[in-house]
């Protein structure tokens, strides 16, 4: 009777918040494993816990029904913006033709549009898309006048990394199609779409990608990527395929993006940190040994992102300042630039000038509002007299009775000191402005490791202060971008379990806060973060009482040897290489997966089946270690989505599913 009952409330649920289809108890269908409750037309499989109650549906449903806007690029005619968003489940491409007009929606597609990349003076889009989430992304063309679109890449490889010539006649990209190991280069002329061709084959393992063609269109600027702390810049001759390294010495590593050829095709402009000091703006000559040249810029903090325009005549970066991001404009001929003031404080990216050079779009999301697509006029001096267009309205009218929590900055101690001294751990915390003091406290650990979490709207976080009443705490432990080389490296081989530690540290921090509940925490984490949750369990399982881990990693042994190979190498430079007999015999050691019976700590797992970046596996085994132990834990799987949740029906039951979780293992009320 108490299962039929349960049945029918689920049900009830699913139509609430929008999830396709019921679910079933099918007690030991896998055996000893606890009744599975199924949603979405089998697509989402839950166990281990108790059905879902319908009462909290209705909690969270103004979370769930924003709405953003990213920005995808310009139209030939610079007059029209594509962006991404979100039509039913998943984002499709739109293309808008003023600020507030209504979107016009040009894919249609099961799965989601990852990269844009409009054709330079035609109608037609270069983008891609994976397959429920497997990771393997496909170069699609998209003729805006017809609607047609073309796939032009081998659907059993990873393609991706899209760059046009100057002329639009040529479209160059990454592809593991050659052996599924390497990263390649392949160029397609799109008048012969069947005869894509290798311009660059390589043997290294590393990350390669094109970033831009020359505008005489015999060079291919190109991206190497090692590690966070180790990545070059080379040249590409397309006539006599000579590759010539540009920045970047394997000798003594640094990290180089490369921008763009400057307007004369006689040197690149990238982005360094080859001084040891906060990311700054380079240039080198293509054709002589004269060495890179700095750009003085005076600002002592990151540049994250740089953007040329299409004749190289202008210039735009973005910085890292603390975790905020400040737009600058550039002058490559005065080597000048100076900051747009009008902008809001949030987090920026996806710069691009309008074909014409007149304008220049980006994506702004700040603490209180999803992302929105910007535009700033450049034509208009003085530069005071410039203009920023708000284009898009993210949609969030759920919100807007309740109160939106804005970050704090602030800073715990490290558990030791380092060589140069103290280190202070930087944070940023949430604190609900309803609750009942203490507040329950929610650790939140960004991914990466070299991730960095930054006061960006996030639905979740806000889902956990407003409706959950949890104060929560964002810490960018050790090896975390945005505060120089030396932080990045802090956690590398041998040093992983530091970072674990700085968790302990922020548990001392918060037993000393009036206001914070030291006794009522919990810790979430997605991929690289889902195993610091996990190894936040091991450690300190008596001072919190559950953890989320979404997509972590349980074992790094295991991780290494199932990892995709053309990203193994990649993960081997931060991780450690597991075939050394020393350092395999460490990473068991510190792997949660074999320090299971220390962990007391209830568990919410969530996994995608088709995860390309960490194996379902890493997440199956601790699920039945976890069992063997007799361990609480809730365990949901979506059969098809990769390393993220994709597809919104998929996301909304990931959202009531936590939200239950938490609201009985942390707030039990």
């Amino acid at each position: 009777m108490k299962l039929a009952q349960a049945a029918k409330n689920t049900c009830t649920i699913a139509l609430l918040v929008g999830l396709s289809g019921c679910f079933e108890l099918l007690g030991a269908a896998w055996g000893s494993s606890p009744a599975r409750q199924v949603f979405n037309e089998g697509q989402m499989i839950l166990e281990g816990a108790p059905p879902i109650r319908m009462e909290l549906a209705s909690e969270i449903a103004p979370f769930q029904a924003i709405r953003s806007h990213a920005f995808g690029g310009w139209s030939p005619d610079s007059k029209h913006i594509y962006l991404r968003r979100r039509v039913g489940e998943v984002n499709q491409l739109h293309q808008m033709a003023r600020p507030d007009s209504d979107p016009v929606q040009l894919t249609f597609a099961d799965d989601p549009v990852g990269e844009v990349a409009p054709q330079p003076g035609g109608s037609l889009i270069a983008l891609t898309r994976s397959s429920a989430g497997d990771g393997f992304d496909q170069v699609y063309l998209l003729d805006t006048v017809s609607g047609a679109t073309q796939q032009l890449t081998d659907a059993d490889s990873l393609n991706n990394r899209i760059a046009w010539d100057r002329a639009g006649r040529r479209l160059a990209w990454r592809s593991t199609r050659r052996d599924g190991k390497h990263n390649d280069i392949w160029m397609i002329d799109i008048a012969q779409p069947d005869a894509a061709r290798i311009v660059l084959k390589v043997e290294d393992g590393a990350l390669w990608k094109p970033v831009a063609f020359s505008h005489a269109g015999d060079r291919l600027l190109v991206q190497q990527y090692l590690s966070v702390m180790d990545s070059r810049v080379h040249v590409l001759d397309l006539e006599t395929g000579a590759l010539k390294r540009l920045a970047g010495d394997p000798d003594n590593p640094s990290g180089n993006i490369a921008t763009d050829f400057d307007a004369t095709d006689s040197g690149v402009h990238f982005i360094t940190n080859q001084r040891g000091d906060a990311a700054e703006i380079g240039w080198i000559p293509l054709d002589t040994d004269a060495p890179i040249e700095f750009i003085p810029l005076g600002i002592p903090w990151d540049v994250t992102e740089f953007r040329m325009s299409s004749d190289g005549r202008r210039g735009a970066f973005v910085t890292n300042e603390g975790g905020v991001s400040r737009v600058y404009l550039f002058d490559p001929t005065r080597r000048s630039h100076a900051p747009v003031r009008r902008l809001p404080i949030g987090v920026m990216n996806g710069l691009s000038f309008s074909p014409d050079g007149r304008r220049l779009g980006l994506t702004l999301s700040t603490p209180q509002s999803p992302s929105d697509v910007l535009v700033l006029d450049l034509w208009k001096r003085p530069l005071s007299h410039r203009r920023v267009k708000q284009w898009t309205y993210s949609e969030a009218d759920g919100l807007n009775t309740r109160p939106i929590a804005e970050p704090r900055l602030i800073g715990f101690p490290a558990p030791w000191r380092t060589r140069e001294g103290e280190l202070n751990i930087p944070a940023f915390l949430y604190l609900p402005k309803k609750t009942r003091s203490p507040a329950p406290v929610i650790i939140y650990i960004h991914g990466g490791p070299e991730g960095q979490f930054r006061p960006s709207f996030s639905k979740e976080v806000q889902l956990w202060v407003n409706a959950l009443g949890a104060a929560v705490i964002a810490p960018n432990v050790r090896g975390s971008l945005g505060y120089g080389a030396g932080y990045v490296a802090m956690d590398d081989g041998r040093l992983r379990e530091h970072a674990v530690h700085d968790i302990g540290a922020l548990l001392d921090w918060i037993a000393k806060q009036r206001g914070l509940d030291a006794q009522r925490i919990a810790v979430v984490g997605a991929s690289y973060g889902g195993y610091m949750a996990l190894a936040t369990a091991v450690h300190y399982g008596d001072r919190i009482r559950a953890a989320i881990n979404r997509a972590g990693i349980s074992n790094f042994v295991s991780y290494l040897e199932s990892t995709p190979s053309y990203r193994r190498n990649l993960r081997r430079i931060e991780y450690g290489d597991e075939r050394d007999p020393e350092m395999r015999a460490f990473l068991e050691g510190i792997s949660p997966l074999n320090n299971v019976a220390s962990i007391s700590t209830p568990l919410l797992i969530v996994q995608g089946r088709n995860d390309p970046v960490v194996p379902a596996s890493e997440s199956l085994q601790m699920l039945e270690a976890l069992r063997r132990q007799g361990r609480s834990v809730w365990y949901l799987e979506a059969l098809n989505e990769g390393h993220s949740y994709e597809r919104k029906e998929n996301r909304d039951l990931y959202d009531l599913v936590s939200y239950q979780f938490l609201r009985h293992y942390l707030v039990q009320d």
